[in-house]
């Protein structure tokens, strides 16, 4: 669960106390909704969609409403849009940060989904707001991903008698414990969705411990996502950049642009030529992260890599399918520091060989499957990167057959978007009932 702009502190709070916290006087809310715009994390010219207030007239016929909290929930449901919009009526996709809203505007285009999806951000979860949004849009089923629950937005859907599906769930043996904690609001406030679709077994059996009414079989639609995509014309122009040997270091956090720099140095000296393409998992971040490494380059100016090796910062957002082809080896940040890591799933299905560090607790399944299928590899720290690193580029062949064995791992998911979409069209029939 979230509180608004933070960690999960709250979970616990009996719904009453959590929807007083919400109570914040109106000039109050707009005021930190201002702040957020100065430092980009809200878009001035949609701020009135935090509070629900849009002029757009709601489409004739059915209208499944999907909320995304961020960056990779809202890559896992780009499927299931995909699969939702095979049938009439419209979908409208809420999504609580920029960079989301940002993916969309280049991946819905694309997919040939813009005339049939509706993007906007979801209203801060304050009744009267909430209300108004559920007013407006009338959704004939919704469903959430992950563990983005918004108790008063559930309580008034729940209210209008709107079905409620909750995807991809998580639910950690954290969560588990402060849940427990206080057992009549967690039945209460899981009791309001229909059906619970678990990432993992282990995640549907927390949920049972709660009372959780009709947990499905589980299924991790991260391992379902279909390639990343790419523009070929700038595939073609970057590779013909690229003489030497290559690897990409994805999705970066702060604490991990430091050890990553120093590999590039270490291994610079025994393979020449050698390109590290830096991928920081806020792009905004990515001014920094080429000082730090001496003036590298940077994607997001127009820079492109360096001739004759060295380091290049991909600071773009929606680019990650065709940096992930520029390489055939590839790291997940967020895992050499205690963050828990993103997505392995994204650059094997791509057929690159893959390496993680060692916290890499949100995504847990997906790097068990992968390593058990010889398609990844556990790095302790960045000494042992570099090795990694140094065995792979020593053998291009056992590198390809490595990335190979991750593709092929996750062809075995490719249905369960159209399963989880069937799943939501049939609550979306029950109340048209």
């Amino acid at each position: 669960m979230r509180t608004w702009g933070r960690a999960p502190a709250a979970m616990t709070l009996p719904l009453a106390v959590w929807a007083g916290l919400t109570r914040v006087s109106t000039p109050a809310l707009r005021v930190m909704l201002r702040r957020r715009v100065a430092r980009g994390k809200e878009i001035a010219l949609r701020l009135a969609e935090r509070e629900a207030i849009d002029p757009t007239p709601r489409p004739p016929g059915r209208l499944l409403w999907l909320h995304a909290a961020s960056l990779g929930e809202t890559v896992s449901i780009l499927p299931v849009l995909a699969a939702l919009t095979r049938a009439p009526g419209t979908v409208l996709l809420t999504t609580g940060t920029v960079t989301s809203q940002r993916l969309l505007a280049q991946r819905l285009p694309d997919l040939g989904l813009d005339a049939r999806v509706i993007h906007r951000f979801v209203p801060l979860d304050v009744p009267a707001w909430g209300a108004r949004f559920l007013d407006h849009w009338q959704p004939d089923a919704a469903a959430f991903v992950e563990s983005e629950i918004w108790p008063n937005l559930l309580a008034a859907a729940a209210g209008r008698g709107i079905p409620l599906m909750l995807i991809n769930a998580r639910l950690s043996a954290r969560s588990l414990a402060r849940w427990q904690m206080a057992p009549r609001t967690a039945r209460m406030i899981l009791g309001w969705f229909t059906m619970i679709h678990p990432q993992t077994t282990a995640d549907g059996e927390r949920f049972l411990k709660l009372g959780s009414p009709r947990v499905l079989p589980a299924g991790n639609l991260k391992l379902a996502a279909p390639p990343l995509p790419a523009d070929q014309q700038a595939l073609s122009h970057l590779t013909s950049l690229i003489g030497g040997p290559a690897w990409v270091a994805a999705s970066l956090h702060r604490g991990e642009d430091e050890p990553v720099i120093a590999v590039h140095r270490r291994l610079s000296t025994t393979h020449p030529g050698l390109l590290t393409i830096i991928v920081p998992r806020h792009p905004e971040r990515g001014e920094a992260i080429a000082a730090l490494a001496g003036g590298a380059p940077r994607r997001a100016l127009g820079e492109p890599p360096p001739r004759g090796g060295g380091i290049w910062i991909a600071d773009t957002v929606g680019e990650l399918g065709l940096i992930y082809r520029l390489a055939p080896l590839a790291f997940l940040g967020g895992s050499l520091i205690a963050h828990g890591g993103q997505n392995p799933a994204e650059p094997a299905r791509l057929g690159r060989a893959v390496a993680v560090g060692p916290h890499t607790a949100n995504f847990t399944d997906i790097v068990a499957l992968l390593e058990g299928g010889g398609a990844l590899t556990r790095v302790s720290d960045a000494q042992d990167l570099g090795d990694w690193l140094d065995a792979r580029l020593r053998d291009p062949w056992g590198t390809t057959a490595m990335g190979d064995k991750g593709a092929k791992l996750l062809d075995g998911f490719a249905t369960l978007p159209t399963e989880i979409a069937d799943m939501l069209a049939s609550l979306a029939a029950q109340k048209g009932a």
